[in-house]
């Protein structure tokens, strides 16, 4: 009973929260983060992260980058490619080398500071998602490179962990393991979407079974995400090619239509506000200057990193900023990624809720920045085009 009551709370809270964001110019997505903060155990404390929620919220970022993977052009995906893994590299490197030196800076020792900045690597690329969605931008050439970009970002992210964790704590970690399985993951995939898809997708309506098209969606999402874990890569990057493998289906709209509402109504949700119920400010006071240092470095730093990328690839200086901005989230993947390195000693309690509060920081502002980068460049796109006309 007491989970019916929290989902009760979560939906309404984060609704009302939803709407008020709309309506004072925001994204949705923003006062559902902000709500889950005041809502969890930071502020009101009525509710609380369990196992349970913690499956649903797992639900809705799965199901919110397999719409993703519907909404997005493949074509625009390739060839963008270069550019995404650009926009990647930079994104990587400069979070990177700055993290571990603010770790130095305040006294961590080399191992928590390189994993510090590690951290600060990962892109939850699905907030963005969510803001390019209410927008209407996912079919610009800007969100397909934050797409691949945050794809190749997860990447080099678990080879990262995979090395720091090989060398501080030991054991039987192999780096070739881990890129074979990579490899042997998107080969799968590609076969699978280029041969195996199409024929069930043409078989589908053969069959009179109700809503069979809508099974065959749910369980190819579970099933990729599944893999996609299994073989040590982000169950959110499995969801998104089980989307993008449908992006062209015929079923395509029925799939928007009747699976996109009830999802959107319940997991998506549960997904935004637990990002808000992992904050905690017990203890911040003794650390306020490591939780505004790392804060700033963390947004800077996927900004000019990423937009660098962008920009030496061609983009202009409008884009190049929106997509270094869409990079900006860590969201769940760097909480994942902080609480595996907590667990394994890689990180020291005193310095976890400062880097917890920098990751939802990140999150938080991600939506109305990118929403005011948007806003620029369609603001430009108009004046130029005004400019060609006369």
């Amino acid at each position: 009973m007491e989970l019916l009551i929290q989902l009760v709370i979560i939906i309404l809270a984060t609704k009302i929260a939803g709407f008020i964001a709309t309506k004072l110019g925001q994204p949705s997505v923003l006062g559902e983060i902000i709500v889950g903060i005041i809502i969890g155990p930071a502020i009101l404390g009525l509710v609380e992260n369990n196992d349970m929620l913690q499956t649903f919220s797992e639900l809705g970022v799965i199901f919110l980058m397999f719409f993703a993977g519907l909404e997005t052009n493949l074509k625009d995906l390739t060839s963008n490619l270069k550019a995404a893994l650009s926009v990647a590299s930079f994104g990587v490197v400069l979070p990177l080398l700055a993290g571990y030196f603010v770790g130095i800076g305040f006294g961590m020792d080399p191992s928590h500071s390189l994993f510090l900045g590690i951290v600060l690597t990962a892109t939850s690329v699905s907030i963005s998602v969510q803001t390019f969605r209410e927008l209407g931008q996912m079919n610009t050439r800007e969100s397909a490179t934050v797409l691949g970009a945050a794809i190749a970002d997860d990447i080099i992210g678990l080879i990262l962990l995979a090395i720091v964790l090989s060398l501080t704590v030991g054991g039987n970690i192999s780096i070739s393991m881990v890129l074979f399985k990579q490899v042997i993951f998107f080969a799968v995939i590609i076969l699978c979407n280029w041969k195996v898809i199409p024929i069930i997708s043409k078989s589908i309506d053969k069959f009179k079974i109700p809503d069979l098209s809508m099974i065959f969606a749910v369980v190819l999402c579970f099933g990729y995400a599944y893999f996609a874990e299994y073989m040590g890569i982000s169950n959110i990057i499995g969801a998104f090619f089980a989307g993008l493998s449908l992006a062209g289906d015929k079923h395509r709209e029925q799939f928007e239509d009747k699976l996109s509402p009830s999802v959107s109504v319940l997991f998506i949700p549960v997904f935004f506000a637990s990002i808000g119920l992992s904050v905690t400010f017990e203890g911040i006071g003794d650390h306020i200057w490591l939780i505004i240092v790392l804060c700033i470095v963390a947004v800077i730093t996927k900004i000019i990193g990423g937009g660098f990328g962008a920009k030496i690839t061609g983009f202009n200086l409008l884009s190049s900023t929106l997509i270094g901005t869409a990079m900006v989230s860590r969201g769940e993947v760097a909480l994942i990624t902080s609480n595996i390195g907590f667990s394994k000693g890689l990180f020291s309690q005193q310095y976890f809720t400062p880097m917890i509060i920098a990751i939802v920081f990140t999150t938080i502002v991600t939506p109305p920045l990118l929403k005011i980068c948007i806003n620029k460049k369609e603001q430009h796109e108009i004046e130029k085009q005004s400019h060609a006309v006369h």
